[in-house]
């Protein structure tokens, strides 16, 4: 470990992200340098100034920097308290290299919404099992950076196509368990990703990846009532892990995954003791209907 550096660096299964890293630095200053993949940097505390090019730039917490492939830089900290940032290491797939021109002249973004869709983007990709959800975000980004580097920001395009959303939604119903990466997706039904999500949207109100959680949920509580334990449920229902099931669970219908399942077993019980008290009232004269043998089932 460099003194005076904390570092958190991963590899997500997301298509074009070549790593993440999350850093901690006072004293540490990088040399000059190069990578191979574009450096999407944000700042949460602190402030980073690095040279570019032969020119000096600086990063703040509202600010978005965009370091282009190949191209040599630096960094360190502008004051003595330090930084902290997060770093996406994206391949040519999100940002082909003909844009390395224009981001070495601008790297550095003014722009809340992308700010605030980066640190969305991050929360997702510290959550196991939120690929298409991070696929989602990401193919949004990359858009905005391209418009940003070839200078036509604007409103995003409005998008109405119902035939491809139903399209989507039946494949995302075919494979709601094992799940569908958004490539794979806009390879199967010939689409742009960006358009892909902007038509289901527009189409159903909600994205792709809420969807897909739905279902699942949906699958989950009937396994649940199905008499399914609970910590074999989650996989089952094509959930990561159990934490993956208990963070949606609660979210949809504000309990978890066990309890539901307890409720669900006392509610079978309470119509059982029901169903064997007599149904005669004062001054019926009919004969009150045996309770049910066990295991057979109650109703018509």
């Amino acid at each position: 470990m460099v003194a005076g550096a904390e570092l958190v660096a991963w590899r997500p299964p997301v298509a074009g992200v070549t790593e993440v890293l999350h850093a901690h630095m006072t004293d540490h200053a990088y040399p000059m340098h190069t990578h191979a993949a574009w450096t999407l940097l944000i700042v949460d505390d602190g402030m980073i100034r690095y040279d570019l090019d032969r020119h000096e730039h600086g990063v703040l917490r509202q600010t978005v920097s965009l370091l282009p492939p190949h191209v040599p830089h630096n960094g360190a900290a502008a004051t003595a308290t330090g930084f902290h940032k997060r770093v996406l290491y994206l391949d040519s797939s999100h940002l082909p290299h003909s844009l390395i021109g224009p981001a070495v002249d601008r790297p550095v973004f003014d722009d809340p919404e992308l700010r605030l869709r980066l640190d969305r983007l991050h929360l997702s990709l510290a959550r196991a099992g939120e690929e298409l959800e991070t696929e989602s975000r990401l193919a949004f980004i990359a858009e905005r950076l391209r418009t940003h580097l070839r200078g036509r920001v604007g409103a995003p395009p409005e998008v109405r196509d119902p035939g491809l959303a139903r399209r989507l939604r039946d494949l995302l119903d075919e494979r709601y368990v094992e799940g569908v990466t958004l490539r794979e997706a806009a390879e199967v039904l010939y689409a742009h990703p960006t358009h892909l999500i902007r038509a289901f949207g527009r189409e159903f109100g909600i994205g792709p990846h809420q969807y897909l959680t739905g279902r699942r949920v949906d699958l989950a509580r009937t396994l649940l009532l199905d008499g399914m334990p609970a910590h074999t449920v989650a996989t089952a229902a094509g959930f990561y892990d159990q934490s993956h099931l208990n963070r949606h669970f609660r979210r949809v219908l504000g309990t978890s995954p066990g309890r539901f399942a307890r409720i669900g077993a006392g509610a079978v019980a309470m119509r059982g003791r029901s169903s064997a008290i007599p149904s005669t009232a004062p001054g019926d004269r009919r004969r009150p209907r045996p309770a049910p043998l066990s295991g057979t089932p109650v109703g018509p």
